[in-house]
């Protein structure tokens, strides 16, 4: 399927697009080109081939879920104002 320049000006006047006169033509060419690769896909046989639900078919690689960091939870309760049971107490703000 291959468009005309008059097609490609009546779609920028749909979409209210400013196409000059000068680039009406490579938008036209560059379109037919577009619509050329697409027609190519189209005749490629996929008979056989099963839809993929993704192009990529990889796992992600995860790093070891491991404790890189220590415990500090001691001390950082040791300098709070109010604590109680592990849990940081605040003033109550709603009544």
């Amino acid at each position: 399927m291959a468009l005309t320049s008059e097609q490609v000006g009546r779609i920028a006047h749909l979409a209210r697009l400013q196409l000059p006169n000068d680039e009406q033509q490579r938008v036209t060419d560059s379109l037919n080109t577009i619509l050329s690769l697409i027609d190519q896909l189209q005749a490629v046989d996929t008979s056989g081939i099963a839809p993929m639900a993704h192009p990529v078919d990889a796992t992600q690689a995860l790093r070891v879920d491991a404790v890189t960091e220590p415990n500090r939870r001691d001390d950082y309760q040791a300098i709070a104002p109010a604590v109680a049971d592990g849990c940081y107490l605040v003033p109550r703000v709603v009544e």
